[in-house]
């Protein structure tokens, strides 16, 4: 039991389809979902995966009712549960009880040894990157494992320009919700530099999320935050143009399910990824790369397990971040501007080495096995291990 919503809009979501969609038709291990899964939940999806998802979903929403009416016990059926716990170890229902308990961590806030407690439900621990798995190991005793997140490898690979978008534009595109954690106010301060020297640049962002109330009045470095307007949708636009980057070197990408990134990432030169922190390893990162766009990526946190040698522009220029009251920001890192604007315009001016990082973007990513096929071997693999050595139902 994957216990948090499947999507293909977000993050969590999209980690729930991949490996209910990978195992499906898989005899040894069947993924149910906590919540309810919808049509709705998965806009665009192709006819195979969506034949796949109908068919696993339809399984899933009768278990779940059955659980719900009370009907079904997970531990009487011998059912292992996951838990998707975030910052503070706090998630959805955690009130569910498996015959062995895993909870999945990803967190940003560092603080977190006065809340271990909270982990005292779980027989092991599952983290996307060193950074966090490091710090579990130093809070508890616990079984902790680590496997990184993939990418959808048959929609996120490199691919010809459709030829449709104005020719002699250099498109740096730039993903994910807007909040401190992300950069975006070091992606604008440097795209404006930048534009200033280059007329023919254009940031395209795709920073929408479902929670744009998070994302509200978000300022960091920039002198002006960002507003939502009376229908309660971001102001995306004048925010960045109130910031100084002039009208026309902007696209605002509307919010999209994500077999329709693709066919953008395939557009862009290169993608600018300076995230303070990453708990996992930055999904819009790994899906540009998938594609062969060469990525700036900021060498901190969990993004340090995506960089290797030649596959990204790693930006080593990492200044310490300053916590608020009451939260933690141990190793986060803040990239500085200049190092930003210095790695566009080598990007910019240096096509071969443009191209050379796409390629060797796009083969890292298989060859470091990041796709949600590896991603579910693994984790199926890591599982059957856990049932096999006896779950928690079975030693008491």
């Amino acid at each position: 039991m994957l216990n948090w919503q499947a999507s293909n809009s977000f993050g969590w979501g999209l980690l729930a389809q991949g490996l209910v969609l990978h195992w499906a038709s898989d005899p040894q291990i069947q993924a149910m979902m906590g919540f309810p899964l919808g049509a709705n939940d998965f806009p665009c999806m192709d006819v195979v995966r969506g034949m796949t998802m109908n068919h696993a979903a339809a399984a899933s929403n009768h278990w779940l009712s059955e659980l719900t009416a009370g009907r079904l016990n997970l531990r009487e059926r011998g059912v292992m549960l996951m838990d998707a716990l975030g910052n503070g170890f706090l998630g959805p229902n955690l009130e569910h009880q498996g015959i062995y308990n895993v909870g999945r961590c990803v967190f940003e806030d560092t603080s977190i040894d006065h809340v271990r407690s909270r982990l005292a439900k779980y027989d092991s621990l599952l983290c996307a990157s060193r950074w966090n798995a490091d710090m579990l190991h130093a809070i508890t005793t616990k079984p902790v494992a680590m496997i990184h997140e993939g990418v959808d490898h048959g929609l996120f690979f490199p691919g010809p320009r459709s030829g449709l978008m104005e020719s002699g534009r250099f498109r740096v595109f730039s993903g994910g919700k807007i909040e401190f954690r992300k950069g975006h106010d070091l992606v604008i301060l440097a795209f404006r530099e930048f534009a200033r020297r280059h007329a023919d640049a254009v940031l395209v962002a795709a920073w929408h999320s479902p929670w744009p109330q998070v994302s509200q009045g978000f300022q960091g470095r920039l002198d002006v935050p960002l507003g939502r307007n009376a229908r309660g949708e971001l102001e995306v636009k004048r925010w960045v143009t109130a910031n100084g980057i002039a009208a026309h070197q902007f696209i605002e990408l509307p919010r999209m399910p994500n077999p329709m990134l693709p066919s953008i990432l395939r557009e862009m030169d290169c993608a600018l990824q300076v995230s303070r922190c990453e708990p996992c390893t930055n999904l819009p990162a790994k899906e540009a790369m998938a594609c062969g766009v060469p990525v700036i990526l900021a060498d901190n946190t969990g993004t340090r397990d995506l960089i290797a040698e030649g596959n990204c522009v790693a930006l080593r220029s990492q200044a310490a971040v300053t916590a608020e009251p009451g939260v933690g920001r141990e190793g986060w890192g803040e990239s500085s501007v200049e190092e930003i604007v210095a790695a566009l315009e080598k990007l910019y001016t240096d096509s071969h080495h443009r191209m050379r990082v796409g390629r060797q973007g796009a083969e890292s990513i298989i060859a470091g096995r990041r796709t949600w096929r590896d991603h579910a071997a693994a984790l199926k693999t890591h599982l059957l291990e856990l049932a096999g050595g006896g779950g928690a139902g079975e030693s008491r």
